[in-house]
């Protein structure tokens, strides 16, 4: 029967609409993972040698004796830094801090001058690549939540649509055979089955039990 058909065609629509809103809210939660992990492994990362080859060079004033310990944590600071480059503005701030901190630990002030403005630059070069990117996960979580919410809005709509056609050609269709039988058993004989814009398999039903009847 070409309605059976149809009700199986709308159910599955219904069911390939859900999985296809499951899948599509997993693909943004995935999509979102990799912005995520540019915050918190790489860009986190270049922060931390930052603060560390500040900390070297502060620590180092205090210290008129032996600085080449701090001088070697200030150079493997700037080794991790330099083996961590995500942004094309590192380089030249890697640079310019690997060419004068040598000269800002013998107690140079200019050269001192120039090598914490250089990790100052590299720190603020890494924040806003951190910014834009936790940006970049809010716009993609927030077009997929609206993706999400277009295609519930898209499943509903179909599931409205399907109720109703299912009612109209086969709940009330169903209900006229129930009155009609009921109105024969109750003795009215001469009541049957009608309707207008019926499937053809429904208005074959309504053929034979009308011809049943008569």
């Amino acid at each position: 029967m070409r309605l059976a058909q149809t009700i199986w065609l709308g159910a599955w629509i219904l069911i390939g609409l859900n999985l296809l809103m499951a899948f599509g809210s997993i693909w943004v939660f995935i999509r979102m993972a990799p912005a995520i992990e540019v915050i918190i492994e790489q860009n986190e990362r270049s922060l931390q040698a930052c603060e560390n080859m500040l900390a070297s060079l502060a620590l180092a004033d205090r210290h008129a004796a032996d600085i080449t310990p701090l001088k070697v944590s200030f150079s493997a600071a700037l080794k991790n830094a330099q083996n961590n480059i995500t942004e094309k503005n590192e380089p030249a701030a890697l640079d310019a801090i690997d060419q004068t901190y040598t000269r800002a630990f013998e107690g140079e002030f200019a050269a001192k001058t120039r090598t914490v403005d250089a990790i100052l630059l590299l720190g603020e070069i890494n924040r806003e690549a951190m910014v834009r990117a936790d940006k970049k996960a809010r716009q993609l979580g927030s077009a997929g939540a609206w993706g999400v919410v277009f295609m519930a809005s898209a499943v509903f709509l179909t599931g409205m649509l399907f109720i109703r056609a299912l009612k109209k050609n086969l709940v009330m269709p169903l209900e006229e055979i129930d009155a009609v039988l009921k109105a024969y058993k109750s003795g009215d004989t001469m009541r049957r089955c009608t309707g207008t814009r019926l499937p053809k398999d429904i208005r074959r039903i309504f053929n034979n039990v009308n011809a049943f009847l008569d």
